[in-house]
């Protein structure tokens, strides 16, 4: 580190959040809002998701409207569910476990369908209402170690230094300036870095030190909380049992919530230890619309397309974090005039305001029935996440930057799913298969992350009543860097993600 006590020492680097954790860049946002999961009824979710080709359930209102047009009954579902969510992380090879269990209403329904006359070729139609969650953000990361050669000090310095520009030192601080109300002003205020004025008046101003020059122990604990959610209106017909046609808008929202505590403690230094905070919330909601068909051209294989717009979200962030510093009774400036115990200083509430279009999707499905014992389907989607886009709403601000990252970062993917039920006499039982492949150009820090799901339930039903059950579990792998330095002691989190959703759904019939 930089050191009035041993030497001006730079080491340059910048801060880059995790994917999974803290989406704090715009482009991790994006793709954080666009990479949603297939939703829908305990029935549909065991079976991987696979639904476009399928039809019969109200997971058609999200997924492919068309499949409401094979409703010949009026319909009320209910799906409560429990999330139970782990990680496991790794940090200069120190192993740490957390975990964290949700109970939640994924969906319910309202479908109301009507016959028609006959003669029309159009058998019967059905108008559905459908609550969907398409995202989990409840998920908890924690991780560790110690005599860490590097330290967030490091960032604060190679930040201050950057933003000083030849102007008055501490101005990059200032009310207006570039640094203010972020963690790098938080560690200047708490005396963690300092203008080179302060110990030498005929210093650079434009260099910054630290009188902490030790190994930390680290460890952060990162919370994220919330859910992204869809209320779809569709409707669905059945022409002459042969051609299913429907189309639906969907009422987006989103409600996101993280917390970032992270912990440095020294041995032999002025500093014992420091503590930041940072808290992001974001909220905001949606619309989109999606149309589909299933076309019937034999009794035993039905083949299924739909295409969903991009969702045009309006959102509103809300950022603040704190810091606390413990010292030793430090003599900051070495005469007695300042001496350093508790200290602490916190950012103003920072209020942010735009729009974000997250990309549009294009599902091909088919399914195959195997006489009256079940049926396999199958399901291939196209997203292609550089279609992300962010607009300012305040005049004068771009997100041009921010735009060209997304493009520069990721790619189009082919997400696949397939199930598989069989059926015995009342019951049903059912398995499925889904992969998210990895939606970056290059793989990031060697980790991919790519997203996989297996799952399993089983179902009874009635003439007036039906109950399912689904177990999907959902694991990857990830990354996340609390900081980069540019040395060969860069930290490095390694993690892998685990959510294990025990899943039923209720219907009723009328």
């Amino acid at each position: 580190m930089i050191s009035k006590r041993g030497g001006l020492w730079f080491i340059g680097f910048i801060m880059c959040f995790a994917h999974y954790a803290q989406a704090q860049s715009f482009a991790e946002t994006a793709l954080l809002f666009s990479r949603t999961q297939p939703g829908g009824s305990a029935r549909i979710q065991s079976m991987g998701g696979a639904q476009v080709g399928l039809g019969g359930d109200f997971s058609s209102a999200l997924s492919n409207p068309a499949g409401l047009g094979m409703f010949n009954r009026s319909e009320f579902t209910l799906s409560p569910a429990f999330n139970f969510a782990n990680s496991s992380s790794t940090y200069f090879n120190n192993k740490v476990n957390d975990s964290k269990t949700t109970f939640h209403i994924p969906g319910f329904s309202l479908s109301f369908h009507n016959d028609y006359d006959k003669l029309t070729g159009f058998l019967g139609g059905t108008f559905a209402i459908g609550y969907t969650r398409t995202n989990d953000f409840n998920r908890n990361l924690s991780y560790g170690a110690d005599d860490i050669d590097t330290s967030i000090i490091d960032y604060f310095i190679e930040r201050a230094n950057t933003e000083q520009a030849n102007k008055s030192p501490g101005s990059q601080f200032a009310p207006g300036g570039s640094l203010e109300n972020t963690p790098t002003q938080l560690g200047y205020e708490n005396y963690l870095i300092g203008d080179s004025t302060v110990w030498d008046p005929n210093a650079n101003p434009n260099a910054y030190f630290t009188d902490v020059l030790g190994k930390p122990n680290t460890k952060e604990e990162i919370q994220t909380r919330g859910a992204q959610t869809q209320l779809s209106f569709s409707y669905g017909a059945n022409y002459n049992d042969r051609l299913f046609i429907g189309g639906g808008i969907g009422v987006t929202t989103i409600r996101y919530k993280s917390r970032k505590r992270y912990e440095e403690a020294f041995q032999n230094e002025p500093l014992n230890d420091l503590f930041l905070e940072e808290n992001l919330e974001i909220r905001g909601s949606g619309i989109n619309a999606s149309l589909g068909l299933i076309f019937r051209p034999i009794d035993f294989v039905q083949i299924g397309v739909s295409a969903t717009s991009p969702t045009y979200y309006e959102l509103s962030d809300n950022y603040s974090a704190l810091m606390r510093t413990h010292w030793n009774g430090f003599d900051y400036y070495g005469d007695n005039s300042v001496i350093l115990s508790n200290e602490q200083y916190e950012t103003d509430l920072i209020t942010s305001d735009y729009s974000l279009q997250t990309p549009g999707k294009v599902s091909l499905g088919a399914t195959f029935f195997l006489q009256k014992k079940g049926f396999l389907t199958l399901d291939v989607e196209r997203t292609n996440y550089t279609k992300a886009k962010y607009n300012a709403v305040t005049q004068g601000v771009s997100f041009d930057a921010e735009n060209d990252d997304i493009q520069s970062l990721y790619q189009p993917v082919y997400n696949m799913r397939a199930g598989v039920e069989y059926r015995l006499n009342a019951f049903r039982f059912r398995t499925g298969f889904a992969l998210m492949p990895e939606p970056f150009k290059s793989v990031q820090n060697n980790v991919s992350t790519s997203i996989q799901r297996i799952t399993g339930g089983i179902g009874y039903r009635e003439k007036n009543f039906y109950i399912d059950m689904a177990v999907v579990h959902n694991f990857g792998d990830n990354s996340y860097r609390p900081y980069t330095v540019n040395s060969s002691a860069t930290p490095l989190v390694s993690f892998s993600q685990k959510a294990t959703n025990l899943m039923f759904t209720v219907g009723l019939t009328f």
